[in-house]
């Protein structure tokens, strides 16, 4: 289970946000996220979908449901493609979309948004950095994103801002990737890397 601590410019209190991957078969699985609002103590979000890759596409597609606390029930689907720019594919352009509607069928809420990705492999001994540059074509917003391996910040035009780091298990491995290393076996030591230097962000998975 993948999870984080979160907070933006609208935010009024630290949200624990989780998200778990169930594979239903070599290229589709299901997808579970929530999160908790740490000022009332009770979650405020959750969705699960399906997702499906296709791989020699560079493409996905998913359908799912969503749930928040103030505005109920939405069904969405969403569809994302990478167009690879270097032979290496480090730095890729993508196109993305999502339509919701509520429960009732009756309020739609279309986005969509163009975004080129930069992934720097070994910024620093185990470090790999992401960068990313995009423009929201519905809101008319230009967007900006910047991921290392432990934590992500999100800037738009308008001034919205959010960030999020990994839970204090994920830094403790991460600790261990750094200063630990030395002191494992060679066995342990094939483990940790192999946590620290997986390739979290997946050409169409974020």
């Amino acid at each position: 289970m993948e999870t984080s601590l979160r907070y933006g410019v609208d935010s009024k209190s630290l949200v624990i946000h989780a998200k778990e991957k169930f594979p239903l078969n070599s290229v589709t699985h299901l997808q579970s996220h929530a999160e908790l609002d740490t000022r009332i103590g009770a979650p405020t979000y959750l969705c699960a979908m399906i997702r499906r890759y296709f791989p020699g596409q560079y493409a996905s597609l998913a359908v799912g449901v969503q749930y928040y606390r103030r505005q109920k029930l939405w069904y969405n689907v969403r569809g994302k493609k990478a167009f690879p720019v270097t032979a290496d594919e480090s730095v890729n352009f993508h196109i993305k979309g999502k339509y919701d509607v509520d429960e009732k069928i009756l309020e739609k809420k279309p986005r969509g948004a163009a975004e080129f990705t930069w992934n720097i492999m070994n910024v620093n001994s185990d470090q790999d950095m992401r960068l990313k540059v995009g423009y929201e074509v519905v809101e008319k917003v230009p967007y900006f994103q910047i991921s290392e391996n432990n934590w992500t910040l999100n800037v738009n035009s308008n001034g919205k801002w959010n960030a999020y780091v990994i839970s204090l298990v994920y830094l403790i491995v991460a600790v261990g990737c750094t200063f630990g290393m030395s002191k494992q076996s060679s066995y342990d030591k094939r483990a940790m890397k192999k946590v620290c230097q997986a390739k979290w962000w997946k050409i169409v998975d974020k």
